[in-house]
């Protein structure tokens, strides 16, 4: 297929303020697969994309995600829509907890709620993980923890606040937005506090220091990888971790294998970043959560070498790559805004395990990478305005409108 190939099967994207939105719509653009973009907000940097075709604005899910799923029912009912892309969390809930309605109308490359409740509960993935012998650091629930002498962090246990997931939940489900909380040894967090936050008894779970950053990302098909990537995080949004801002593409054996074993184990269907941790002391992958869906980094995915945009749509229509694609090793490429945060994180955010780094040597650091690996999540050349609308965005939050 020639990226002048004119194809007939659209794909709904939900478009929200991450480049994975952008990366989906530029990997259909190419190849003239039509989109039909949607949000709840204007000023998202996918809509400013000159493959944004046609856009829809949608119920905001934070706010209603039942009428948010019926939006994107509505929209896979239109004639040659093919099937739906997941970008975050709660749409890829939806999707899975209305699957069969979907399957009416789309193809569904995406797991049925059980199998995603294995991941989206990092209690079942833990149990999963140990279950396919893949190493996680010590964990346990707040209320079953009881050493608090340690280095700690408190994360939350769902991803999505589903009343499936919560015995005795009331009212809808909705979007996890909790951070994870450091802890130092000695202090152990107000439990009734920590809950009334995250709306659930979150978990707590050792801290691993100085360890590397480390994600197996596949698309499955039914329980067989269809493609995969690798990469390792250089820096995060924060110096103490979190989204990607700058990151090189690795191709090791042990982190392939313990990402395949998890899959395996769970008999995985469509999209997974599997996330671990890299223990200095053992060398081995420490599993930190799975998210089913397209992930933040994805334009540096696709840049590497492995369109999963394109494969999904391909999977979606019965027609997945004969083999796990190839992809260059060593090279790296940076969300600029990140890389913003970071530095904003050294300055003015404190964690407390976390060793703060030298500002003035971060600096040196960012303005390195960017001279020696010019790639960029936003910024194109062919399609500029994305990344203004992401700057502006930025400049927007720290230093009002």
């Amino acid at each position: 297929m020639t990226a002048e190939t004119p194809v007939a099967d659209a794909v709904v994207v939900p478009v929200i303020d991450a480049a994975s939105s952008a990366a989906c719509l530029r990997s259909f653009g190419r190849r003239a697969i039509p989109t039909i973009a949607v949000s709840e907000q204007e000023a998202v940097p996918g809509l400013r994309s000159n493959y944004c075709e046609d856009s829809v604005t949608t119920p905001d899910p934070n706010e209603d995600l039942a009428a948010y799923a019926e939006t994107l029912l509505s929209l896979a009912s239109l004639p040659n829509v093919r099937t739906v892309v997941p970008v975050r969390e709660e749409d890829v809930y939806v999707l899975a907890k209305h699957r069969e309605a979907f399957g009416e109308y789309v193809s569904t490359p995406w797991p049925d709620l059980d199998r995603l409740r294995s991941v989206q509960d990092r209690v079942r993935l833990f149990e999963a993980a140990t279950d396919a012998e893949v190493a996680t650091p010590e964990t346990a629930t707040l209320d079953e923890w009881d050493d608090w002498d340690r280095e700690v962090i408190v994360k939350p246990r769902y991803t999505v606040r589903a009343t499936e997931y919560l015995d005795g939940a009331d009212g809808e489900s909705h979007a996890q937005h909790s951070s994870t909380r450091f802890v130092a040894p000695g202090t152990e967090p107000d439990r009734d506090a920590v809950v009334a936050e995250m709306n659930h008894v979150p978990l707590v779970q050792e801290y691993v220091p100085d360890s590397d950053e480390y994600a197996f990302f596949a698309l499955y098909d039914h329980g067989e990888p269809v493609a995969t990537f690798q990469h390792r995080q250089r820096r995060g949004y924060k110096y103490s971790g979190g989204p990607s801002a700058f990151r090189e593409s690795v191709d090791i054996p042990a982190l392939d294998a313990a990402g395949r074993r998890l899959l395996d184990e769970l008999d995985w269907h469509g999209l997974a970043m599997v996330e671990f941790l890299r223990n200095p002391r053992t060398g081995d992958f420490e599993l930190m959560e799975v998210n089913p869906r397209f992930w933040t980094s994805l334009p540096f995915t696709v840049c590497a070498g492995v369109d999963f945009p394109y494969y999904y749509w391909s999977l979606a229509g019965g027609t997945p790559p004969e083999r796990d694609p190839d992809y260059d090793v060593g090279i790296a490429g940076h969300l600029l805004r990140g890389e913003l945060l970071h530095l904003h994180s050294i300055l003015f955010e404190d964690y407390p395990l976390v060793e703060r780094p030298s500002f003035t040597e971060s600096v040196g650091d960012v303005a390195g990478s960017i001279l020696r690996h010019p790639r960029f999540d936003y910024l194109r050349a062919d399609d500029p305005m994305p990344a203004i609308q992401d700057l502006k965005n930025v400049g927007a939050k720290f230093f009002g409108r």
